[in-house]
């Protein structure tokens, strides 16, 4: 045997890097379940190690194929000692497998099942419910978007959650932590949903930003509202009226006056992006400035239709 064929022999002998085994508590869901698929020695080290199944965050794209049977498989790994479980937009996930969940795991403190269109709130309530009954303690539930929930959920959900937080200080919630933090982030609101005081539906209540409106008790109460009530600047999350909006966007999104003057503009329309899509901006020829997706068609369209 050729010493090239010899040495490759001995390192897939020898198996992965030991290094490899200890990067593996860092990893998120996608990358944990692509190295168990790499090599045998770490599909063991993966399905046999539950530390790395006390958290479990299935988020987009994976959360489209997740099922009932794969959630149960997965939640096995844990062996009983799951504390987080965040489903994001995991639309084939039922009532009967997040409770078969819940049961084989009563140490849950997090449960985010925010966008699970075919959870029903009498289904996370009663999850919930039984995790405060063997001795659990809820410390986080996010359930935006959870179907025919009433304001008769919400109470019995706040009551179970803040009677084992009863030293919780109530967490002011802005427009922009919506866009800026990532969904399995915790922020350290106990419930994620509240009713609106302006339509009574329960939904995400934001508080504005700006130093006058919480400084006024009067005016705090006004501009408190869901994103449907109160129209509220994209970038700074701050409430604005119709006579402090700015002219028109790149990305068709609400800016205040202020931010507006504040953002760059496009070098041919002068529209500024707010800042959740600033990545649609393409470079420009020039020293400074940015070209906004819409100019940058036009401008592809009419240099194809001179060539």
């Amino acid at each position: 045997m050729e010493p090239e064929s010899q040495s490759s022999s001995t390192i897939n002998q020898q198996g992965p890097h030991g290094a490899l085994f200890l990067v593996l508590g860092y990893l998120q869901l996608p990358d944990l379940l692509s190295f168990q698929r790499s090599c045998r020695s770490l599909r063991d080290a993966v399905a046999g190690d539950s530390l790395l199944w006390r958290r479990i965050a299935v988020d987009p794209p994976l959360s489209s194929r997740l099922t009932d049977e794969s959630l149960s498989r997965m939640a096995s790994r844990a062996e009983g000692k799951m504390r987080f479980l965040g489903l994001f937009d995991c639309t084939r996930v039922t009532d009967a497998g997040l409770m078969n969940v819940v049961r084989r795991n009563p140490e849950i403190t997090k449960l985010h099942v925010p966008g699970c269109t075919n959870l029903t709130a009498d289904g996370v309530v009663r999850a919930v419910k039984w995790l405060t009954e063997h001795k659990g303690c809820v410390e986080s539930l996010r359930i935006r978007g959870l179907r025919n929930i009433r304001i008769d959920h919400l109470d019995l959900l706040k009551s179970l959650v803040f009677k084992r937080n009863v030293e919780q200080v109530p967490q002011q919630y802005f427009y922009g932590n919506w866009h800026s933090l990532p969904p399995n982030s915790d922020d350290r609101r106990l419930i994620d949903v509240d009713i609106c005081p302006k339509c009574t539906n329960i939904r995400l209540v934001f508080d504005c930003t700006r130093e006058n409106c919480r400084t006024m008790k009067d005016r705090w109460s006004e501009c408190r509202g869901c994103f449907f009530c109160i129209a509220r600047c994209e970038d700074c999350g701050g409430c604005i009226d119709s006579d402090y909006i700015g002219d028109e966007t790149a990305c068709s999104h609400l800016l205040c006056l202020e931010c507006w003057l504040r953002l760059p503009k496009c070098n041919l329309c002068n529209r500024p992006y707010c800042f959740g899509h600033e990545k649609g901006s393409f470079a420009s020829n020039s020293t400074s400035g940015f070209v906004c997706e819409h100019c940058n068609e036009e401008t592809e369209a009419l240099t194809n239709d001179i060539n």
